[in-house]
């Protein structure tokens, strides 16, 4: 017995050999005498604990196992988005600030269709001041987008002085104004498209 198991060390050793000296068929146990691929009595080919992972031992080739798929490009989808932005304004005032945030929301457009912008004012003054008020706070809306990089031709100018009221209050002086802030605003509604990626 013991010569017998050393028989066929020497066996295993050598047929290793041969199989590291055909590096075509790396993993695959190779006959000492020609080279050939070794196969069991179900003719399947014998693999040595040295397998290199990412051969195919099925098909017995050799050859490197097919790579696997490249995962799939992100596309690219445009859809038509709208927007709306309210703008608020001190007391009898048109000075426009806070544009930051519908500046970047344009900026971010592939395509900006149009913006339009509508003023108003709160019920305090005559008729004829609030809707002159509510023209000017939209018009200096639009020059501070102009000013911010937004083409002139896609803005659209409008004023409703307080016919659109959105406050309901009661009271006087600086309680009543303060609580007639909502009226006191452009509509800002921006139309375009946007183009994102998706898996």
């Amino acid at each position: 017995m013991k010569k017998l198991a050393l028989t066929a060390g020497i066996i295993l050793s050598i047929t290793s050999g041969a199989a590291m000296a055909h590096g075509e068929f790396t993993g695959y146990l190779l006959s000492a005498t020609d080279g050939s691929l070794v196969r069991d009595g179900n003719g399947n080919c014998i693999k040595t604990p040295n397998s290199t992972i990412g051969f195919d031992a099925t098909e017995c080739t050799g050859q490197m196992a097919a790579a696997p798929a490249a995962p799939a490009e992100p596309k690219e989808v445009t859809r038509p988005v709208f927007k709306k932005f309210a703008l608020y304004f001190d007391f009898n005032s048109s000075e426009v600030g806070g544009l930051a945030n519908i500046v970047d929301y344009i900026k971010s457009l592939s395509y900006l269709e149009g913006v339009k912008l509508v003023g108003h004012a709160d019920p305090i003054g005559s008729d004829e001041y609030n809707q002159a008020l509510s023209l000017k706070r939209a018009q200096n809306t639009a020059a501070a987008l102009k000013e911010a990089g937004v083409t002139d031709w896609k803005l659209g100018v409008d004023a409703q002085g307080e016919k659109a009221p959105m406050a309901n209050c009661t009271g006087k002086g600086a309680q009543l104004i303060a609580c007639l802030r909502p009226d006191r605003r452009v509509d800002v509604e921006v139309t375009g498209e946007i183009t994102e990626k998706q898996m």
